[in-house]
């Protein structure tokens, strides 16, 4: 079989696992497209805008492991850069495409579309080394495999994401057939004298202390050490906690889960528990000020250990080059068979006396937010993943309890509003057998609404809880003024208008208890399309832990200049 730049890609895509690539059309990419389109084994999905493509892509990652997005030079790349940017902060492999100029041109001195008007046209390059791992041009079919190769093998080994930019006239040119995936998918071990150094100290630093516990951070899933976090955990029988942004990376039936650590909006009793415990085991945090309540609940000093994706670091030690699921392999098999360090888990048992439970209406009683939590609770299965995005969807799902295998989906480091909608299309399209639940506020929703016309062109069944409270809530809660308001949508309408002649979409509002559950049976008999629920509360009904959280985050941020 004969290889063209293009084909050359799509069979590299192909390769690693993708069954899909998002795009979005432009003269200079239109060839590329072509050629993508030949491979039968890596559909083309269409997103409406080059925001979204980059953020559907991100969702696909996080259902699939990796995501690829296709777009035109400049005008297209630049609005992808910032879901690129959020794919870097949130440890995804998504490979961004872009179409380019004439391999001719470069040198010329012209002067072209879609550009700033200058005639060096490398700046967009320039721009995508500081938000990937790896990006390469590609101006030569000759020197095509190597830097696909080169870029994808990043990718996949940095878990960020990787940009490669391929001229208009090149994407047709032949080229070398791929070599063996292998050599693109093979991963270096860890080094076997860091390991075993490393694994020693930290030992050490376990058994000098009577009652540590584990922090699940974010990282763990770009590490690949989820199941490796459970073996420890059951080999030291401590108390287990999640950061807000790693819900759902380690199950929530264990018997030493006790809920989410996030300062004063933690779950009750486990800010209490970390605040007893004499030290804690940090595993692929990230301390940010969000994560720590604006740094009030920074875990840090001699008795934190940090053990994260490369690289260890714990009072006097510091290891790199080591792979941190074969580091908690190796402690848990360390631990295995002496006696329980779980002073944690029986002082969580003796004082902690359960959670309350809020009151919620029924009938004619008016919408509120705890109805909203709890309705989302009960459709929680196995099967189920969450996506939440910034705001109160945060802290609701939170709340929520999950079964084995529900997954939560949150984009805390880069936290930019608008991200679900497009994150949770690309989502479905990755993994189509699971149920996708998108929490959503109005504001956030109206940054990127059109990826619900691809849900509804694809038939995805999304339910959309769109939480509708007359503005920005979150920035409420840290800084409020009247740049918090926003012009109100008919919700239900514009997915109406989406379906146009064709669709299976379905909006439908509720104001109170009972028209929600209504809505909800709706939803789950519709498996043509996506249902969005507009549910309509009072601007001020929120969670206790955004009012708190937001508080300390206005504080940090208030912070006068240091003198």
């Amino acid at each position: 079989m004969s290889y063209t730049v293009g084909t050359y890609l799509a069979e590299r895509l192909s390769q690693i696992g993708l069954k899909h690539h998002f795009a979005v059309a432009g003269d200079y990419n239109l060839v590329l497209l072509d050629q993508l389109l030949l491979n039968k084994d890596c559909e083309q999905v269409y997103c409406c805008n080059e925001l979204n493509c980059g953020f559907s892509a991100e969702g696909y990652a996080r259902a699939n492991g990796a995501a690829a997005a296709v777009v035109t030079f400049n005008v297209g790349a630049f609005s992808a850069l910032n879901a690129i940017g959020g794919a870097y902060a949130e440890n995804l492999p998504v490979i961004l495409i872009s179409g380019a100029p004439n391999s001719n041109d470069y040198g010329s001195g012209h002067i072209l579309h879609h550009t700033i008007g200058v005639p060096d046209y490398g700046y967009q390059l320039e721009i995508a080394k500081k938000l990937t791992c790896a990006a390469v041009s590609i101006t030569s079919a000759e020197d095509a495999p190597e830097k696909i190769d080169h870029a994808i093998r990043t990718a996949l080994r940095e878990k960020k994401p990787a940009y490669i930019e391929i001229s208009c006239n090149i994407s047709a040119q032949p080229c070398a057939a791929p070599g063996p995936i292998s050599a693109v998918l093979d991963a270096q071990p860890s080094n076997k004298e860091t390991l075993k150094a490393a694994v020693a100290a930290v030992a050490d630093f376990i058994e000098k202390h009577e009652k540590p516990a584990i922090l699940i951070g974010s990282r763990l899933r770009a590490a690949g050490a989820e199941d490796a976090a459970i073996k420890l955990a059951d080999a030291l029988g401590c108390v287990v906690a999640t950061m807000a942004a790693a819900k759902s990376f380690f199950p929530e039936d264990h018997p030493g889960y006790v809920g989410t650590y996030w300062g004063s909006a933690s779950t009750p009793g486990v800010n209490d528990i970390f605040n007893w415990t004499d030290s804690i085991l940090a595993l692929a945090p990230i301390f940010n000020d969000y994560s720590t309540e604006g740094w009030t609940a920074w875990p840090k000093g001699p008795n934190v250990a940090v053990l994260d994706k490369n690289i260890t670091k714990l009072h006097g030690y510091s290891f790199d080059n080591l792979h941190l699921k074969e580091l908690l392999e190796a402690l848990a098999e360390h631990f295995k068979n002496k006696p329980k360090k779980d002073a944690t888990l029986t002082q969580y048992k003796r004082v902690h006396t359960g959670t309350s439970s809020e009151t919620v209406g029924s009938g004619d009683d008016k919408l509120t937010r705890a109805d909203i939590q709890h309705t989302l609770q009960t459709l929680v299965t196995p099967e189920t993943t969450i996506l939440g995005e910034t705001g109160d969807s945060w802290f609701n799902v939170v709340r929520t309890k999950l079964p084995k295998g529900a997954r939560v989906e949150f984009e805390m480091q880069w936290g930019h509003i608008g991200w679900s909608v497009p994150a949770a299309f690309g989502y479905a399209v990755g993994a189509p057998e699971r149920r996708t639940i998108l929490m959503v506020g109005d504001g956030s929703f109206q940054l990127t609404a059109q990826e619900v016309a691809q849900m509804t062109r694809r038939k995805l069944p999304v339910i959309i809880f769109l939480i509708n409270n007359a503005g920005y809530t979150i920035e409420v809660e840290i800084h409020d003024g009247p740049y918090n308001n926003i012009k109100n949508w008919d919700y239900a309408a514009v997915v109406n208008a989406f379906n146009a002649e064709d669709g299976k979409g379905i909006g439908l509002r509720a104001t109170t208890a009972g028209e929600l559950a209504d809505a909800v049976k709706v939803a789950l008999d519709n498996k043509e399309g996506p249902t969005l629920i507009e549910c309509v509360i009072p601007r001020d009904d929120c969670t206790s832990e955004l009012i708190s959280w937001g508080r300390h985050v206005a504080t940090a941020n208030a912070r006068p200049p240091a003198k």
